[in-house]
């Protein structure tokens, strides 16, 4: 990059306020402004898209304090004096799937998530869309991954268990004259980038497709292979996948400190103990570019980007069965894809995300004003979208860095560090061939200091709860025949049975809440949210672990639902 031409567009926007300077292979900024929009702004201007010079952000920010990471309750001794071959940090879906990819191998494998559950952030917390790739160019990971991602979920779903549907894509387009430039768009990213299903269909085969979209639609961007996956039920799937085939999985366990000697991560400190592992995987999401500080290997930065999500009951689902979205001409500034609407592996529509830039890596509040941009843009797309159908809404932070391109590589000056970094949209889409190639990396540099042998027992195969609402009639009556708790509906609106409940709190990864229960078989997750369901399935969890019902927790350790006995 031309650094003098950088700073000189910095001194003309920002006054000298803040100024780059090239330091161990990265561009520094440094200096102070008011806002984070215009921290943001600073860095984006000198950064270059999916390049590999990455911009670290030391830029003081008057309104952003630091913010400190929350931390779980939990203190003890548990994992002190470890010495797993693979410490992996954060349990979304990077870390997760590489977990399980590694456990083809011979390897102690340790996951540490500092959640009371997996996939309790960004991976749980966005649309469950697996990409096409058809606003992707070549030259970044994120194209490189995403068809390779994306060809890989059928089998992936399947080994693992979890509805996976190819609902296809449509970007729709309500003027007709831009038919002839949409073609030869279409066209060059078949040719030249590899999305080979994007094709134009008329507005006359849309209608036909899906009737209820926007009738002033003249044309459409069509991609079958995009498809729809349940994110958080795949991220566990993955973690369990892994912890049967050896793996741990330690929950509410946060990575506080390292002690780096001579480009090498010695001991990592946590609130259950010293860990020594061999080698470090960099899964942690927002907090990334802590741990790679932690590791003394900083060389890229994160920005948060909030979107908020809205989840409509299953009536609506019923109206559309796959992904749209209205292209406008007119875009806002930033870099969201806008939204759109989306058919949920489970028949409910979810409608969003926007894409607000935000300093707050853990504030996930909804707020109004996200859910009326999105509203107003999608209600072009689908004008019988209603905010009375809403059962629930949700918010993420993603984590893309400046050059908004993935980060899968090994430390540049710690040695036994490899990062998984920046994984924002398609993240999701990219994780099973991100893992593999991550996979990859983590047994070359474990060889270097030890022999590594295949993992003789290792089965792909996780087989999760039996669904028995998707069951036949006959097969459904011979499983309640063998175990009646089958029988036994305890949320109405999902149709989820006492045994479905007692098959989650069973699994390989146990989460004995009502949150971690709900995520696992959907008691909860109808038209009233679990008002009728929740205090059954807590006494459910207080019979299992027998304790009393006070002791059963929403969502974490800290998260109290009942206080004690009234009477």
């Amino acid at each position: 990059m031309d650094l003098r031409k950088t700073n000189k567009k910095l001194a003309k926007r920002f006054g000298g306020a803040v100024r780059a300077a090239l330091s161990d292979g990265c561009v520094v900024l440094t200096g102070q402004l008011p806002t984070w929009a215009e921290v943001v702004e600073a860095c984006q201007l000198a950064a270059t898209k999916y390049g590999n010079l990455h911009v670290v952000n030391d830029i003081v920010c008057d309104e952003a304090a630091p913010q400190k990471m929350r931390l779980p309750s939990l203190r003890d001794s548990a994992l002190e004096g470890r010495r797993p071959d693979v410490l992996i940090i954060g349990g979304g879906i990077s870390g997760a799937s590489i977990a399980r990819e590694l456990s083809k191998w011979k390897l102690d494998i340790l996951l540490v998530e500092k959640e009371a559950d997996l996939a309790l952030q960004a991976s749980g917390r966005n649309d469950g869309e697996v990409h096409p790739g058809v606003d992707l160019s070549k030259g970044s990971l994120k194209h490189h991954y995403i068809r390779k991602g994306n060809a890989m979920y059928d089998q992936v779903c399947r080994e693992l268990d979890v509805p996976f549907h190819r609902v296809g894509q449509y970007v729709c387009f309500d003027k007709g004259w831009l038919k002839p430039f949409i073609a030869l768009y279409c066209l060059w990213r078949r040719t030249h980038d590899g999305i080979e299903d994007t094709r134009v269909i008329s507005g006359a085969e849309l209608k036909r497709r899906e009737p209820n979209l926007n009738q002033d639609f003249k044309f459409a961007v069509s991609n079958p292979s995009s498809g729809c996956v349940c994110p958080y039920g795949l991220t566990i799937a993955y973690g369990e996948n892994a912890v049967q085939n050896g793996a741990q999985v330690w929950l509410n366990t946060a990575v506080l400190s390292m002690e780096v000697k001579d480009g090498e991560i010695k001991s990592v400190h946590t609130n259950r103990g010293t860990i020594y592992p061999t080698l470090v995987i960099n899964a942690a999401g927002v907090f990334a570019e802590d741990v790679a500080r932690m590791a003394g290997d900083r060389f890229f930065s994160i920005h948060p980007r909030r979107g908020t999500n809205s989840i409509l009951d299953q009536k609506a689902g019923a109206r559309f069965s796959s992904i749209a979205s209205i292209m406008e001409l007119a875009r806002s500034r930033g870099h969201s894809k806008g939204g759109g609407i989306l058919h949920t592996a489970h028949g409910n529509l979810l409608v969003g995300p926007d894409a607000v830039e935000t300093f707050e890596k853990e504030n996930t509040a909804t707020r109004p004003q996200s859910i009326d941009t999105v509203f107003a843009k999608q209600e072009k797309t689908m004008p019988t979208l209603s905010k009375g159908d809403i059962i629930t809404y949700f918010t993420g932070v993603r984590a893309p860095t400046f050059e908004e391109d993935f980060i899968i590589e090994k430390g540049r000056k710690t040695h036994n560090i490899i990062h998984c970094a920046g994984i924002q949209s398609p993240g999701l889409t990219t994780a099973p061939a991100v893992a593999l190639d991550v996979e990859k990396m983590a047994v070359e540099e474990l060889r270097k200091k030890k022999s590594v042998a295949p993992n003789e027992g290792y089965s792909p195969i996780r087989r999760g709860v039996p669904v028995l609402r998707e069951l036949p009639d006959e097969e459904r009556a011979e499983l309640i025949r063998k175990n009646p708790d089958y029988g036994v509906i305890v949320c109405r609106c999902e149709e989820v049975s006492r045994g479905e409940i007692l098959d989650a709190l069973r699994a390989p990864i146990c989460v004995p809440t009502v949150d971690g229960v709900k995520k696992r078989v959907r008691p909860g997750m109808g038209r009233c949210q679990g008002g009728f369901c929740s205090p059954l399935v807590a006494k459910i969890i207080a019979e299992f672990l027998n304790v009393p019902l006070d002791e059963v927790k929403k969502s974490a350790p800290e998260a109290n639902i009942t206080f004690g006995r009234t009477k």
